[in-house]
């Protein structure tokens, strides 16, 4: 009965109720502009509710990051720039939707399965966490580089086709994101004693660049092709279509909070490894992946939404944080006389209970504002181009400068911007890139930590690939993806399709 109380506890007390409101609302705003992220809004929540009581302060940090995750699929829809770089797979159809004035139901999409999602991640954290938690913990370092292998290896499904390219792109996206010192012996690396290079390239600077000013400077060959109009005659799914890809949303929900749930993960990798298994189990979509399939929005945005459930169950049951969200939260339990770890789920339950009641109210307010005002954001799409190219533009460029108020960031994203034009115009993909940033501190740290820990044995680090279950799973699912791209691969699958149907027709018969 406490445990129940405390779940009701924001729905009870409207202060609590409006506060979850307001982050909620002002999360999908943050979150929808390139460089304003959900971590930066809530670290500087941490100063303004320093003061406050500790169920305030959690309800609004539960509304803007259930909010911020969702956010970034507009900016990501309507102009092809990534509001998060959770929203990176959602662009990959959401934008070619919005070119063909539906940019109204990619909207409605995403937020029904945002909210879909959200509430699986929520469902799994209420009920599951422990059990969730103590898979995660037997995620070794090299299970993590592997995990990291398998990111890397999805070129082959944001690359349309073109594996040498896609490879080409990811392993760029790896050595950009080791720039500057190596954390380990504080060495530089990649830095040709350039000494603005010591301190790295901001991936959101890269990002930005790539997506964003890449694209102003395509449409500067079309500034005379007129706005496509868009039809916002539905924005609400239909019941069929939800329920003609709730299968796919349940698998790629469950993907998001095992992904969520693994320290150091989050939505960005949750979101690119749905986006893959939605195109690998998906035989039939009413158009291809890459040019509006509604599953290519189905899959990363009910898997960026898992995650945040996912990112919980370690925080609360363990103390170590999912992601760099939960880590200032954790911080901010600290900071109000709060352990999080076991004991909290011991000493403190009505805690858990009360921040899973946020994240259920949060999830609602998610939906009630994702599906207001999307007529006023389409509009954005229907500028006329020489409005709409200097907005994407400035967009950027405050996007870039607002990560570290550093002007250099603005001239990578510039110069990223004019690299992504020419990687665009010979036929290379963006996404890979960007998942090899974000990929190559997870790759690097881990392959450090496994090797330290095998006290520098190859053959040590090589054995235990083999000596424990889930890495040998994790290895063997690295060497099926990746055959699983190559032209062998194909015409094996073609010649066993093909021996089948004989076997069917000889059965006919």
């Amino acid at each position: 009965m406490d445990a129940f109380l405390a779940f009701l506890t924001v729905i009870l007390h409207p202060e609590l109720l409006l506060l979850v409101a307001v982050g909620t609302f002002a999360g999908i705003y943050v979150g929808a502009i390139p460089g304003l992220s959900v971590t930066m809004a809530v670290s500087i929540l941490i100063s303004f509710t320093f003061s406050w009581d500790v169920h305030p302060a959690l309800a609004l940090m539960a509304g803007i990051y259930m909010g911020g995750v969702y956010g970034g699929s507009r900016t990501a829809i309507l102009l092809n720039i990534p509001g998060a770089p959770s929203a990176i797979a959602t662009a990959l159809d959401g934008y070619p939707m919005a070119q063909r004035g539906e940019a109204g139901t990619a909207i409605g999409i995403t937020t029904v399965m945002s909210f879909l999602g959200g509430f699986i991640g929520i469902g799994v954290l209420a009920l599951a966490a422990p059990f969730v938690s103590d898979f995660a913990l037997r995620f070794q370092p090299r299970d993590y580089m592997l995990l990291a292998v398998l990111g890397v290896l999805l070129v082959g499904s944001l690359s349309k086709g073109s594996l040498v390219k896609g490879i080409f792109a990811g392993a760029l996206g790896i050595a950009i994101g080791t720039v500057g010192m190596d954390p380990l012996t504080f060495t530089e690396r990649l830095t040709f004693d350039l000494p603005f290079l010591r301190g790295g390239i901001s991936f959101i600077a890269v990002m930005i660049g790539l997506f964003g000013v890449s694209e102003a400077l395509l449409q500067l060959h079309h500034l005379d092709t007129p706005a496509i109009r868009q039809k916002i005659t539905r924005i609400l799914p239909s019941l069929g279509t939800v329920r003609k890809h709730l299968p796919l949303a349940m698998q790629t929900s469950s993907i998001g909070v095992m992904i969520g749930a693994l320290p150091g993960t989050g939505g960005d990798i949750a979101a690119l490894m749905a986006y893959d298994h939605a195109r690998r189990v998906t035989k039939n979509p009413e158009r291809p992946f890459g040019e509006g399939a509604i599953e290519g929005l189905v899959a990363p945005e009910t898997a960026n939404n898992a995650a945040v459930g996912g990112a919980f169950i370690p925080m609360m049951t363990l103390g170590i944080p999912g992601d760099a969200v939960t880590a200032i939260m954790i911080g901010a339990l600290f900071i109000h006389g709060l352990n999080p770890g076991p004991m909290l789920m011991v000493d403190h339950p009505d805690m858990f209970w009360f921040i899973v009641g946020a994240l259920v109210m949060a999830n609602i307010f998610m939906l009630l504002f994702g599906l207001t005002g999307v007529r006023l954001f389409t509009r954005i799409v229907e500028m006329p181009r020489p409005v709409l190219v200097p907005l994407i533009m400035l967009l950027s460029i405050v996007g870039a400068y607002a990560v570290n108020n550093s002007v250099s960031d603005v001239y990578w994203m510039l110069g990223f911007g004019v690299f992504g034009y020419f990687m665009r115009h010979y036929g290379y993909p963006l996404g890979p890139v960007i998942l090899g940033v974000i990929l190559s501190r997870l790759l690097d740290d881990n392959w450090r930590r496994a090797i330290i820990s095998e006290r520098e044995d190859l053959g040590r680090f090589f054995g235990g690939l083999f000596h424990s279950p889930l890495s040998t799973v994790l290895l063997a699912a690295v060497i099926l993806i990746f055959l699983s791209q190559t032209p062998v691969w194909r015409w094996l699958m073609s010649r066993l399709s093909g021996s089948r149907r004989k076997d069917d027709n000889a059965a006919d018969r």
